[in-house]
């Protein structure tokens, strides 16, 4: 026979795990929210199908800044220059597709490098500005707010100077080289699927991997939690922080290829406060900005919620004042219901097979064969 106690107090935890349930579901239940809200609004327009593809192609912008963002953020930093990677990541395509003029080399000859090559080199771009904030902040003890945003301003006016801050257009290439088809990235489409997304859930299921089936998922994931019990318990916590500013910039340069690629242009000033919508998306998403808790899953519904809500009010005719209060607001009750889950909790407590569930696990020390691994 159950005690008083015993019964009356499984009614309280019953509510008790409601309210948990309902806060760390938030973000889907305010996609459907959203979803629902607007269909009704614009029954002919909002939930079509096309309309939903094209609505999460420009999510894939958000989402692969955001993807970036959560790593830093599990870490316990913050990157304020992926807006400016991204710029200057299109900032390069565009200089490589229009011809690089080697005259002044005193070899009368334009190059054109196809593709691919114009890809890798965006991207390498990326990681190097990714590894510059990683040496920065690991290596000289560089506060993340401090080093991230001088790197913006830096990135952003050497991007300015590529072009005295005009604006790249035409991506079309020379045919008689080969190095046509920039436009495939952000307008083609794989069974009506567009190539921008597509490329989302690739980086989503490559990084959800890595968080969640890797040794160094393991260490980001205790360094962030309480990075002096990690490095105590031999976690290479300052090579870990490097990278994930590597692979920061790195999904920047990827969403500046894509953006680049759907505007047929780019700009030095393209991605300015995207560093923004990014730390909203992970917020909304559920990651906590002390660092060590946190999921690509709930960083992609983040995502979601910022662009379909952004392009709902669009649809149904808001002005852009009263768009930037709603999200603002969004994003506050975000801030707030954050605030609420993780009240009250140590940032630093590990808890046993908790790496796939977005949650610090033990710190475990690496054997030397992994540590070379990454």
């Amino acid at each position: 026979m159950s005690s008083p106690t015993a019964t009356a107090t499984a009614p309280a935890r019953r509510r008790t795990d409601l309210g948990a349930l309902l806060l760390e579901g938030r973000a889907f239940l305010a996609l459907v929210a959203i979803f629902v809200i607007f269909s009704a609004l614009a029954p002919n327009a909002y939930p079509t199908v096309s309309n939903v593809l094209v609505m999460a192609s420009h999510v894939a912008i958000y989402a692969l800044l955001a993807m970036g963002m959560l790593l830093v953020i599990l870490n316990g930093g913050i990157d304020l220059s992926v807006g400016s990677t991204l710029g200057m990541a299109g900032m390069i395509a565009g200089f490589l597709m229009k011809g690089v003029d080697l005259s002044p080399f005193g070899v009368a000859v334009t190059l054109f490098p196809p593709v691919w090559v114009v890809a890798l080199a965006a991207i390498g771009v990326g990681a190097l500005i990714g590894l510059v904030n990683g040496v920065l902040v690991a290596r000289f003890n560089v506060a993340p707010f401090v080093a991230t945003l001088g790197t913006l301003y830096a990135v952003r006016g050497l991007a300015s100077l590529m072009t005295n801050g005009l604006t790249y257009n035409s991506f079309g290439g020379d045919p008689a080289l080969g190095n046509t088809g920039f436009a495939w990235l952000g307008f083609n489409r794989i069974a009506t699927v567009p190539i921008g997304v597509l490329v989302m859930v690739a980086v989503a299921v490559v990084l959800s991997g890595v968080l969640n089936r890797s040794v160094f998922g393991r260490w980001l994931y205790a360094s962030g939690g309480n990075e002096r019990a990690a490095e105590l318990s031999g976690v290479p916590v300052k090579r870990v922080k490097v990278w994930v500013y590597v692979m920061s910039g790195v999904t920047a340069a990827i969403a500046g290829l894509i953006l680049t690629s759907q505007l047929t242009s780019a700009g030095p000033t393209a991605g300015t406060t995207y560093e923004l919508t990014a730390i909203a998306a992970v917020v909304i998403g559920g990651a906590a900005l002390s660092g060590g808790r946190g999921t690509v899953r709930g960083t992609l519904l983040g995502a979601f919620v910022i662009g379909f809500l952004s392009d709902g009010l669009v649809i149904v005719g808001v002005s852009v004042y009263w768009q930037t209060v709603f999200t603002g607001a969004v994003i506050v009750g975000a801030v707030l219901l954050n605030s609420v889950q993780y009240r009250g909790r140590r940032p630093a407590v590990p808890s046993a097979g908790a790496g796939g569930t977005g949650q610090a696990p033990p710190p475990t020390a690496p054997k030397p064969s992994s540590a070379a691994a990454v």
